[in-house]
């Protein structure tokens, strides 16, 4: 008789749920093998397939870790275990040595009960809901699995020396000035990611919670919530620093502060990198997503480059980089995707450029800021929407003399203000992003169109 699992867990871009009541350790060994499944169907040479591994530092990552590989291994595909890593480690595992596929298990930035498995395959191709996680799940739900050809092969790989060379490569570290530089990594993966890094660096780094701790007994590892920021913040402030960052649970995303301790925002973070990425590609294409800041096209413009606008979601922006050929995309929540890197996402190669841009400009991290964020933010705003359909027509109609464009949700533009409004993909909610040239019409036009979403 068929397990019964909760396939709930399942979600746009990966797999999570809390441990071990929605995934468990059954789950993860048909995981594996329907992960396995999958790739083997693809595989039209029918040779022998090698799957990267990893985990964060999350209490259940062992055990899920062990279920997953078996599962992989009885379905007749090889394992690389990488250990503990990064997700953009995970990502460079598979790029860098030709690997088939890989996972990382992570909830990011989730509490200390989630776990979770991000997937990709060759070239690190992210799955996702549309591309490969609706089939595994399919696979499981129908405990169906073709016969295998032979069993796996499990070995172990160090990765890290490599991962810190390929990050490294993105700069010219000879150049990188030695900036005292405040890094809290949550007690999550960055703890062990960025010794790697830095040791090639002249930076001075305070540390703030670089041991390893599922339990995150500092605060949550979702540097997104201004709320997380505010011990690295305190730490520019008291060290001097000249910067302040902040990554994730599993590292693959990236917060910075300026020498005053203010947040910058990753719309912010896109244009820096961007500015970077042009200096080395003269003209090239450069996608941003569509709740980023306007100053953040007009910046790639300055810098000759050409701005591409783009949905929310790495997978729909990965797919597109690739078919336009563009050398870097950024997004607001501290995604930054590079065409050199498999077109992952990779927080530390982020860091790293905003450091060159940093060295060059030759001025405080405020300074070289202070041009990208003139305009006032509402920041993301959620509202529980029975008839989400009905509530974004209406306001299409209430804001008609807009620009209305249907990118993803519905945008309306005006020459001194704009906003986004898109359905969540799993929640019934609208979430809104207003952008204004002044703060006073920002707060204005914001609770006016909270209160239209709202009645």
């Amino acid at each position: 008789m068929q397990t019964q699992f909760d396939f709930g867990i399942f979600k746009s871009y990966d797999i999570r749920g809390i441990y071990p009541t929605q995934l468990n350790d059954e789950l993860a060994y048909r995981l594996g093998r329907a992960f396995a499944a999958f790739l083997l169907a693809g595989n039209e040479a029918a040779r022998p397939l090698t799957v990267a591994v990893g985990r964060d530092m999350r209490t259940s990552g062992p055990a899920l870790s062990q279920a997953f590989t078996r599962g992989l291994v009885e379905q007749g595909v090889d394992v690389v275990d990488v250990g503990e890593v990064s997700t953009d480690a995970i990502y460079f595992a598979v790029g860098k040595y030709g690997l088939d596929g890989g996972a990382m298990i992570t909830a990011s930035h989730n509490p200390k009960e989630y776990n979770g498995f991000k997937l990709c395959r060759e070239e690190a191709i992210a799955l996702s809901s549309k591309e490969g996680l609706e089939d595994i799940r399919a696979t499981i739900e129908h405990g169906v699995y073709p016969a295998p050809a032979r069993a796996g092969a499990v070995s172990s790989r160090d990765i890290l020396d490599d991962f810190a060379a390929h990050c490294l490569s993105f700069v010219d570290a000879s150049k990188i000035k030695p900036f005292k530089i405040a890094i809290d990594c949550g007690n999550g993966m960055g703890g062990k990611t960025v010794p790697y890094v830095f040791r090639h660096l002249p930076c001075t780094v305070i540390p703030l919670y670089f041991e390893l701790d599922g339990s995150f007994p500092h605060h949550p590892p979702s540097p997104i919530e201004p709320e997380n920021m505010v011990d690295v913040q305190r730490a520019v402030l008291e060290h001097g620093c000249d910067l302040g960052v902040a990554f994730d649970g599993d590292a693959d995303r990236m917060f910075v502060v300026d020498e005053k301790g203010e947040l910058i925002g990753g719309g912010t973070v896109t244009a820096l990198v961007a500015e970077n990425e042009l200096r080395k590609h003269p003209g090239a294409k450069i996608l941003y997503n569509l709740i980023c800041s306007r100053s953040v096209p007009e910046w790639i413009a300055r810098h000759g480059g050409v701005p591409l606008r783009s949905q929310v979601g790495h997978s729909l922006i990965k797919a597109t980089m690739r078919k336009e050929d563009v050398v870097f995309g950024g997004e607001h929540s501290g995604h930054f995707y590079f065409r050199d890197n498999w077109y992952a996402d990779s927080g530390m190669i982020a860091l790293l450029e905003c450091l060159e841009v940093f060295s060059n400009a030759g001025k405080p991290v405020s300074a070289v800021v202070a041009p990208l964020q003139q305009r006032s933010q509402s920041g993301e705003i959620n509202s529980v929407v029975a008839d989400i359909p009905g509530k974004l027509a209406e306001i299409e109609r209430a804001y008609a003399d807009g620009a209305i464009d249907h990118l993803d949700g519905v945008t309306v533009q005006y020459d001194h203000w704009w906003f986004n409004v898109r359905p969540s993909n799993t929640e019934p909610l609208l979430r809104l992003n207003l952008e204004a040239d002044d703060r006073t019409t920002m707060e204005r036009k914001r609770d006016d169109v909270l209160a239209l979403i709202r009645a």
